[in-house]
């Protein structure tokens, strides 16, 4: 396989200004990967499907019924504010333009979108062949979880398709790891249907050794009072990409995305995270939280879209970054859209060194600089071990916590 450059990928939906290098990323995927399928898929696995299309039919449900409730309700875009045309009219912006398109289509499918953006989604799917699809029936309970571990000289992912019909309660837990030695990439995209009154819980762990790239590109839609939580922890791998995108669109609904990140050395963190309201009264939360050190670049875009006709819509994102090293480089760019009057958005960062008063309180009770340093990515690792879903996750923290803090196995065993 060629060297690959994905380009504008994880792009943010309103750009900021291109000199702040900060609107999408770029992935460069060494040559010479071979595509391999090598996922393990353990659980309830009587919930797989052989319907690879399941999720567009699912989609297709989900249409029709919006087109009964929806389909003949006027779609006020700003090229139609007859208020803001009584002013002399306004010039629009790329986005905006974008936006009005995708509400005048009244496409659910056509507005569905990953985080990472279809480049990325066409490249992982097409690496990992068929995908794998869940479905869940209605008001039944299953718990799932696909491993992904990372494959000397090849490019590993998952296509993953989880589709929870009305009133059914799902966990999907996806573990990306390099128990042997070796370099390549890992990945995976993901696709959520929640149908009514679903609950649905991701859990997505990433352990790789140093050598390895990661790729997390994931897609949520949310029907009439369905519950959406994504818990996602990113603690290694050379470069590592996160994005997703959520459509919350019956009304009621709501999405929780959780983040915890590790960056150490010269790796590159990226995060994209983009949730749309488009039914009344729904909520969503993004709260981001990591710690980097050494010389370590990051770069999260977290963007709240409230919609036009989302009355009682409320979002909420916020992220704290401890930096332990003043060569570590961070990049926050918290957003919220608005085109709706009845909504609350509310949006914050805190980004911080360790303090001199910190250190010279940590310094007086023994620890070195450098101890005191190490102690803040163990309490990360520590949370990772603690939250881990299952024993294989957790001695998957272990391994790469030992490379990374002195002792981490006896401090997780005490």
């Amino acid at each position: 396989m060629e060297a690959t450059k994905l380009e504008h990928v994880a792009a943010m939906p309103a750009p900021t200004w291109h000199f702040l290098n900060m609107n999408d990323a770029t992935v460069e995927i060494p040559e010479d990967l071979q595509p391999v399928d090598e996922t393990i898929v353990e659980g309830d696995t009587q919930y797989l499907s052989g319907a690879d299309d399941a999720f567009y039919v699912a989609m297709e449900g989900a249409q029709a019924a919006w087109n009964e409730r929806f389909g003949d309700r006027e779609v006020l875009t700003n090229a139609k504010d007859s208020y803001a045309e009584s002013l002399g009219g306004t010039a629009f912006s790329r986005y905006q333009i974008g936006a009005d398109k995708m509400e005048l289509d009244k496409s659910l499918i056509g507005a569905f979108e990953t985080g990472m953006g279809e480049t990325a989604h066409e490249y992982l799917a097409s690496v990992a062949g068929a995908p794998t699809v869940f479905q869940i029936p209605e008001s039944a309970t299953a718990s799932v979880a696909v491993r992904i571990n990372g494959v000397d000289g090849a490019a590993n992912t998952a296509a993953i398709d989880l589709i929870a019909e009305p009133g059914s309660t799902v966990q999907l837990v996806i573990t990306v790891d390099s128990p042997a030695a070796g370099e390549g990439l890992v990945g995976s995209t993901l696709r959520v249907f929640a149908g009514k009154g679903a609950h649905v819980n991701v859990i997505r762990m990433q352990t790789l050794d140093p050598t390895w790239i990661d790729l997390d590109d994931t897609g949520l839609f949310l029907d009439e009072d369905a519950v959406i939580n994504v818990h996602q922890t990113v603690l290694g791998g050379s470069n590592a990409f996160t994005g997703l995108a959520g459509d919350l669109r019956g009304e009621n609904a709501s999405a929780t995305v959780v983040t915890r990140y590790l960056g150490n050395g010269t790796r590159e963190l990226d995060f994209n995270y983009i949730l749309r309201h488009h039914g009344k009264n729904t909520t969503c939360e993004l709260d981001a939280s990591g710690v980097l050190e050494d010389e370590c670049h990051k770069c999260l875009r977290g963007t709240i879209d409230l919609i036009r006709g989302g009355k009682g819509a409320v979002g909420h994102e916020n992220e704290n970054v401890l930096m332990t090293d003043k060569r570590a480089r961070n990049k926050t760019v918290p957003v919220i859209l608005c085109n709706e009057d009845d909504v609350m958005g509310n949006h914050g960062a805190t980004i911080g060194h360790i303090r001199p008063d910190q250190m010279f309180y940590l310094g007086a009770r023994g620890l070195s600089e450098e101890q005191a340093q190490a102690m803040f990515a163990s309490s990360m690792l520590e949370g990772a071990y603690y939250d881990a879903p299952d024993d294989a996750t957790k001695a998957a923290v272990v391994r790469l916590g030992s490379q990374l803090v002195d002792d981490f196995e006896e401090v997780c065993e005490a």
